[in-house]
């Protein structure tokens, strides 16, 4: 019965979601994020400050999973080689030499890309087949990777220097954008007392790789009514100031509008959220709850919203608060 099937995965979503909390402090929120990103099939990237904990929340989820996990760090001169690997000429035992492929971090099943924004964009781009396809291609040879597969991207908004940000085509594939917000004074009080101490909690494995190959496909199963496509069409073309759908408040803000990706997003992550509530069917709260993470990267704002202070998430929030909720 699939009613039990979805009893037991929510079950062990919330003890995968118990542990990263016993980890990290207040990021209820940006985990639900992350396993959306995860049971959804896409990709995250996490945008916050230095020290707000990208790292650790990346590792403390990838913790709850029996998945292989490897860190690659991103500088101006990694290349893609560093990342896909590549045909090396080796000589064996009997002195014979043969050309064979030495594969690169990519072949994992949570790749965290820390601070992506600082390699080149020829490196940027070497994890654009790997994203859409969940393969590489080498010497004319097409590797799969093994699945289920998931990118967990790192960036500092604030530091310019040295870096290069994401083009809009490659952000894009980011199902999810999910920006860390500073702690608050109660917040900041636990993170002292968890991360001063000789003990430090790690988060314990919970879902293996069939669990979660199995949960995607119950997502797919949860249902979406024409209502709710209808919703998540209104608000993507609510990006778009040459629409009639956009808000007059906002159309001199925008520049360029999200793309039909956005409309997917909006619906496969309000899928998970409807399944980590319980439910088969995806409500209109859904979609506001996805809103903001799927759709603050696939804006682009004019100069006048940056003269005036107007963040993407400001234009976000007066779409959901303008477009009427079926």
């Amino acid at each position: 019965m699939i009613e039990e099937r979805v009893r037991e995965r929510v079950e062990q979503l919330r003890r995968a979601r118990d542990e990263i909390s016993r980890c990290m402090v207040g990021q209820d929120r940006h985990v639900d994020d992350l396993f959306a990103c995860l049971l959804a099939g896409g990709h995250a990237l996490l945008e916050g400050v230095p020290g707000l904990g990208k790292t650790s929340l990346v590792k403390s989820f990838a913790d709850t999973m029996a998945l292989s996990v490897r860190r690659v760090q991103f500088t101006p001169d990694l290349m893609p080689a560093d990342i896909i690997g590549t045909d090396t000429l080796v000589q064996g035992e009997d002195g014979a030499q043969e050309i064979r492929f030495m594969s690169g971090p990519i072949f994992t099943q949570v790749l965290l890309a820390d601070e992506i924004n600082r390699a080149t964009p020829k490196t940027q781009s070497a994890l654009l087949e790997a994203m859409q396809e969940n393969a590489v291609t080498v010497g004319g040879v097409t590797r799969p990777l093994q699945a289920p597969f998931i990118v967990l991207a790192t960036q500092n908004p604030i530091e310019l220097e040295g870096t290069y940000p994401l083009p809009e085509a490659q952000l894009d594939r980011f199902i999810l954008k999910i920006t860390l917000d500073y702690p608050t004074s109660d917040e900041l009080m636990q993170i002292l007392a968890r991360t001063t101490i000789s003990y430090e909690p790690k988060a314990k494995s919970v879902l293996t790789a069939e669990e979660i190959t199995d949960t995607r496909g119950l997502v797919r199963e949860v249902v979406a009514a024409e209502s709710i496509h209808r919703y998540a069409v209104a608000l993507v073309e609510a990006t778009h100031p040459e629409r009639p759908g956009c808000p007059e408040a906002i159309v001199p803000f925008i520049r360029y509008g999200s793309s039909p990706r956005g409309a997917q997003a909006l619906i496969l992550a309000g899928k998970v959220f409807a399944l980590l509530d319980g439910r088969l069917h995806v409500a209109p709260e859904d979609l506001r709850r996805a809103a903001p993470a799927a759709l603050r990267h696939r804006i682009v704002l004019t100069y006048r919203a940056e003269a005036e202070g107007m963040r993407t998430d400001g234009v976000i929030e007066t779409i959901l608060a303008e477009v009427r909720t079926p």
